[in-house]
């Protein structure tokens, strides 16, 4: 893929600012809100059933995040999620330890069937499990799924209707008709908790300024990366890389993804 579409979306993020509404989970929600900053959008954190409907028509994209969840947040998710959908707003849909328990997995799926969700974006133990093929999951952390990840995630996207996203050390996007894969990125971001609650966070900025979710989301998973890079070769360990990250993503700027961005068609 021509690296300078994501310069170009890159720009527009950043010169439009969009509010991202985030239901989310309490362990990363704050590092989802500064992150959320340092891509160059702006966050808001709301889920009283009260406010969702109202804060959601004013935001750009729509982030869900079920890592800490319980029936409330669910409903409230349903809420926002059906505001987004009318007012044509992105949702992108983190299914954070689906497969795990029957509960979590049984969140994710009814969002899937209730709302229209633009993107869903898991690692593979989750996306293989929402699929229907057989994934390891234990807690949060995924063992893999059993088969083709390209082919299982292009005919999941195919069949939901979603843009799929399987995060791992390369990054796998597909609509079901592209693949795209994004080889960006470092080890240290897997050394410290949220990192994938934040790439969901990066995904949703992105798509609050494009109309192409599959571009969107390997867009901001090249940009988190190359920031995973830089801010790699700079510390000495998890928590120093941690703050690092966030530099490395708020000094980012659109020649870094035109020179640095590795994406492929495989």
């Amino acid at each position: 893929m021509k690296n300078k579409k994501i310069y170009d979306l890159f720009t527009r993020l950043r010169e439009k600012r969009p509010l991202i509404h985030h239901i989310t989970n309490y362990v990363t929600v704050n590092d989802c809100a500064n992150i959320t900053i340092a891509a160059g959008a702006a966050p808001v954190m709301a889920e009283a059933p009260e406010e969702v409907c109202e804060m959601v028509s004013c935001a750009g994209a729509l982030v869900l995040n079920i890592g800490t969840l319980n029936r409330g947040q669910i409903d409230a998710m349903i809420l926002a999620g059906g505001m987004a959908n009318d007012k044509k707003i992105p949702v992108i849909l983190d299914p954070v330890g689906a497969g795990a328990t029957r509960f979590r997995t049984d969140s994710a799926l009814r969002l899937l069937d209730e709302l229209k969700i633009m993107i869903l974006k898991g690692n593979a133990g989750e996306i293989g499990v929402l699929a229907g093929t057989e994934a390891q999951v234990r807690g949060v952390d995924s063992f893999g799924m059993t088969g083709d990840p390209v082919r299982i995630a292009r005919e999941f996207a195919k069949r939901a209707g979603v843009a799929v996203v399987v995060s791992g050390a390369t990054d796998l996007v597909t609509d079901g008709k592209r693949v795209l894969l994004v080889e960006n990125g470092h080890p240290m971001m897997g050394s410290i908790s949220g990192t994938g609650c934040m790439a969901s966070s990066v995904i949703g900025a992105f798509a609050a300024v494009s109309d192409d979710p599959t571009i969107a989301s390997a867009a901001a998973l090249a940009a988190f990366g190359i920031a995973g890079e830089k801010a790699a070769a700079c510390t000495r360990g998890p928590y120093s890389f941690k703050t690092a990250l966030f530099d490395e993503m708020a000094a980012l700027n659109p020649k870094d993804l035109l020179s640095g961005a590795k994406i492929r068609i495989p």
